[in-house]
C-alpha cells in the first residue's frame, strides 16, 4: 500500500491524532460517511432517472410509430 509499513502508518495517525484530535476525527470519520452515501444515493437516482428517460424515449416513439401507421391506413 504506496510502501508504507506498519510503523510508517503508526506515525502517520499519530500526527493526525495531534492536529486534528480525538473528537474531531469522529466527526470526520461521520461526516465521511454521510457524503460517501450522499454520493451513492446520487449516482443510483440519476441512473434511474436516464434509465426512465430513455424508457419514456421508448414509449414515446412507439406511440407516434402507431400514429403514423393509423393514418397511413386512412
Amino acid at each position: 500500500m504506496f510502501g508504507l509499513g506498519p510503523v510508517e502508518l503508526i506515525i502517520v495517525l499519530a500526527i493526525v491524532l495531534l492536529v486534528f484530535g480525538s473528537k474531531r476525527i469522529g466527526s470526520l470519520g461521520a461526516d465521511l460517511g454521510r457524503a460517501i452515501k450522499g454520493f451513492r444515493k446520487a449516482v443510483k437516482s440519476d441512473k434511474n432517472d436516464e434509465d426512465d428517460s430513455r424508457s419514456e424515449r421508448i414509449i414515446d416513439g412507439e406511440a407516434k410509430d402507431a400514429d403514423s401507421d393509423k393514418s397511413d391506413k386512412s
